[in-house]
């Protein structure tokens, strides 16, 4: 598994980043290679994406998310093997830290030779310096969910508590470090 973490500051109030977050259905709008996320309920997306001329379509699981503060997701079927975590952490009144943290398991020679050249973690910092023009942009949120999604709620083994006492998602724990006084996180 191919472990990437990045962290961006976005001049935005914490609630904003959050609830814009929860859009999947945005995601095309900044994550490069993402066609498109389908909602399918409260916990599950179905997602088509190309990246180097190749099609994937996988589908996702919430296995925690706790409002302005974090969300934990994993794959749970399809053509991609991966886990993570976004957490969000207020700076101040109009200010929020993001830090997404993720482990994917690549595929294929394309996809192997481009972890061993850190495009995986080129891809997510571009992701995130979009959602951050994306939001500021804007300055609110296209929507939101509020909602509460326990790793206990999660259909199959949520792992034991990663750093900070954050759930993991799924097949281990996320390489998720502090982000501060109480550890922030997606839907």
């Amino acid at each position: 598994m191919s472990t990437v973490e990045q962290t961006i500051d976005v001049d935005v109030p914490v609630r904003n980043v959050y609830d814009q977050w929860t859009q999947f259905e945005e995601f095309p709008h900044f994550m490069e290679g993402v066609e498109e996320i389908r909602q399918i309920d409260d916990r599950h997306t179905h997602w088509r994406t190309k990246v180097a001329g190749v099609r994937r379509e996988f589908d996702t699981e919430i296995v925690d998310q706790l409002p302005d503060e974090r969300v934990a997701w994993r794959t749970v079927d399809g053509e991609v093997r991966q886990k993570g975590v976004v957490t969000f952490q207020r700076l101040d009144e109009g200010r929020t830290r993001v830090r997404l943290a993720m482990e994917v398991e690549p595929e294929g020679v394309v996809e192997k030779a481009g972890d061993a050249l850190g495009i995986l973690d080129l891809r997510v910092k571009g992701d995130l310096k979009r959602f951050k023009e994306f939001i500021e942009e804007r300055g609110r949120a296209t929507g939101g969910w509020r909602g509460r999604v326990r790793p206990s709620d999660a259909a199959g083994p949520a792992d034991a508590q990663g750093p900070s006492g954050t759930s993991s998602p799924g097949f281990g724990t996320p390489p998720v470090p502090p982000a501060g006084p109480g550890v922030p996180g997606q839907r």
